[in-house]
C-alpha cells in the first residue's frame, strides 16, 4: 500500500482560536457517543428486511446510488454511462466495476475540501479501515479491501445499523407504497427501529404532467378507494396516512418548488382535479392545486398527529436531456430563490397557532434564514426550522445556519439534525460533522461569555439528540 491517509485529528473542524477549540472539544466529547437519531432520510428499507442483504460491490455501494458523488465527476466531463449509471432506454453502460472505481479514484481529488470528500474519507477510514489515500495508484488495492469487508457478516446492514449506534431511522416512502419491507422488518424479530414516512408528492405535485394519473391509479389500488373525484382523493390520502401511522410513521414529507399556499373552494379544487383526471390541467392549475394541498396536509396533520416536513426550493431535473436519459434524482437539481412570508401566510392563518401541528421547514435559499424563517419560527407555535439541507449540509453551511438562524429563533425552534441521505455508510460521518459544528458554534458563545458552560452542555446535547427526538415524537 502507498501513502497513508493522515490521521483524523480529534479536534478537526473546530475554530483555530485555542480557547474556543478547547471548549468545543470538551463539549463535543460529551455528545460524540450519543445514539444517532435519523428522522428523515432516503435509505432503502429493503436492506433491513433481509438479514443477509448484500450491498454488492464497492461501486454498488458508494458510487452508483449517490448523486453527490457522480454529479461532481459529471461536471468534469465524465459520462455517467462510464460510471455505470443506468439509462432509462437500457442503453449500454459500463459494467466493469473495477474500471468505474479506477475512474473514481483517479478523480478523487475533485472532492478535496467538499462535504462529500469529508464523508467519503471518514467512511473509508472509520467504516472500512482503509489506511491509504484514494488515488489511481491505490485504487484496486482499496477496492479489494472494501470488497472483502462487504462479504463479512459485520457489514450486513442490520449489523452496521447496530455498530453505528442508530437509535431510529426513518425512510421516505410513496403514498401508494405497500410498506411490505417495513412489515417484514417488524415480523422478523429484529429490534432495529426503522419507521416509514408518508411522501405524497407523486399524487400532489405536477398534476399537469404525464404519469400523474398513473400515480392516482396506484393510490386507488393501495387505499382500495376508487378515486374519481376530489372527495375520493382526500379519503384515499387519509386512508394511506392512517396505514402509515399504524406502521409506525411519525411524519409526512412534501417537496415543492415554492412555499406557495392557497385555500381553494371545494368547487374550484374539484374542477381542477377533474381537469387533471382528463389530462387537461395547466401549469397554473398545478401550482394552485399543490398550494391548496399543502394546507390540506396541515389540516390532516392536526388531526392525525403526523409531523409535516416541507422541503422548498429545488428546481428538479434542470436538464431535460439528462432527465430523458437517466430519470429523476440523478444529480441535475438546482436551488432557486424562495419566499416564505407571503407564500405560507394562508396556511399559517389557518393552522400556524395550532399546537397540534408541527410544520418543519427546509430551504435551499440561505438568504431566507435570518430574513424570513427565523422570524416566522420565532412567532408561530406550529413552526420549526429544519437543519441545513442538501447543498448546504456542510461545515460552512452549518456555520452560516447557526449564525443566521439562532439569534431570532433560538435553537429550540429548530429540530437538530437530519442526515437526509441514501448513502447508508455515510450516516455516522454526517452526524459527527453536525455534532462538531454544533459544539464549535456553542463554544463560541461560551468564549464570548454569552452562555455559561452549563447552558452550553445542555445546548449541544439537544442539538445532537434531544431536539430531533422531541420534534418528531420519537420518544
Amino acid at each position: 500500500m502507498g501513502q497513508a491517509i493522515a490521521s483524523l485529528a480529534e479536534d478537526r473542524y473546530f475554530d483555530l482560536e485555542p480557547g474556543q477549540k478547547e471548549i468545543a472539544l470538551e463539549l463535543y466529547q460529551q455528545v460524540r457517543d450519543l445514539p444517532l437519531v435519523c428522522p428523515h432520510g432516503h435509505v432503502d428499507p429493503r436492506m433491513f428486511s433481509d438479514p443477509d442483504y448484500d450491498f454488492g460491490t464497492p461501486v454498488d455501494l458508494l458510487i452508483i446510488p449517490d448523486h453527490y458523488v457522480y454529479r461532481m465527476l459529471y461536471s468534469h466531463g465524465i459520462a455517467l454511462e462510464k460510471l455505470g449509471i443506468p439509462r432509462l432506454d437500457d442503453a449500454v453502460v459500463e459494467r466493469d466495476h473495477r474500471k468505474i472505481w479506477q475512474i473514481f479514484a483517479e478523480n478523487f481529488y475533485l472532492f478535496w475540501g467538499t462535504p462529500t470528500g469529508i464523508w467519503l474519507n471518514e467512511e473509508l477510514r472509520l467504516v472500512f479501515g482503509v489506511e491509504s489515500e484514494l488515488n489511481g495508484e491505490e485504487a484496486q488495492d482499496i477496492y479489494d479491501q472494501i470488497a472483502e469487508k462487504l462479504t463479512q457478516p459485520e457489514f450486513r446492514p442490520r449489523k452496521m445499523f447496530e455498530t453505528f449506534n442508530i437509535e431510529v431511522l426513518c425512510t421516505t416512502d410513496a403514498a401508494s407504497d405497500s410498506l411490505a419491507h417495513h412489515q417484514k422488518i417488524g415480523e422478523s424479530g429484529w429490534t432495529g427501529r426503522i419507521l416509514p414516512t408518508f411522501r405524497p408528492d407523486a399524487v400532489v405535485n405536477h398534476i399537469h404532467k404525464p404519469g400523474w394519473r398513473e400515480s392516482i391509479q396506484a393510490l386507488s389500488a393501495a387505499s382500495d378507494i376508487d378515486v374519481q373525484d376530489y372527495g375520493g382523493y382526500i379519503r384515499a390520502l387519509e386512508n394511506r396516512r392512517a396505514y402509515f401511522k399504524q406502521m409506525g410513521a411519525r411524519a409526512t414529507d412534501h417537496a415543492a418548488l415554492a412555499a406557495y399556499t392557497e385555500a381553494l373552494s371545494s368547487r374550484e379544487v374539484d374542477r381542477i382535479f377533474q381537469r387533471a383526471l382528463q389530462g387537461e390541467a395547466t401549469e397554473a392549475d398545478a401550482v394552485r392545486f399543490t398550494g391548496h394541498m399543502l394546507i390540506e396536509m396541515a389540516r390532516m396533520s392536526c388531526e392525525d398527529g403526523l409531523v409535516m416536513q416541507l422541503h422548498v426550493g429545488s428546481e428538479r431535473d434542470h436538464n431535460l436531456v439528462h432527465w430523458q436519459r437517466f430519470g429523476p434524482n440523478t444529480g441535475a437539481d438546482i436551488p432557486v430563490t424562495s419566499e416564505f412570508t407571503h407564500n405560507l401566510q394562508p396556511l399559517l392563518e389557518e393552522f400556524g397557532r395550532n399546537s397540534a401541528l408541527t410544520l418543519i421547514l427546509f430551504t435551499l435559499d440561505e438568504s431566507t434564514y435570518a430574513r424570513e424563517l427565523a422570524p416566522l419560527a420565532g412567532f408561530y407555535p406550529a413552526l420549526r426550522v429544519g437543519p441545513p439541507w442538501w447543498f448546504h449540509d456542510s461545515f460552512n453551511g452549518m456555520r452560516r445556519y447557526f449564525d443566521r438562524m439562532m439569534e431570532t429563533a433560538g435553537i429550540y425552534n429548530t429540530v437538530g439534525f437530519n442526515d437526509d441521505t441514501r448513502a447508508f455508510p455515510s450516516i455516522p460521518a454526517r452526524h459527527d460533522l453536525w455534532r462538531r459544528a454544533s459544539a464549535n458554534w456553542v463554544a463560541g458563545l461560551v468564549a464570548r461569555s454569552i452562555v455559561t458552560i452549563q447552558d452550553a452542555e445542555a445546548m449541544v446535547k439537544d442539538l445532537a439528540y434531544g431536539l430531533a427526538k422531541r420534534a418528531y415524537n420519537l420518544d
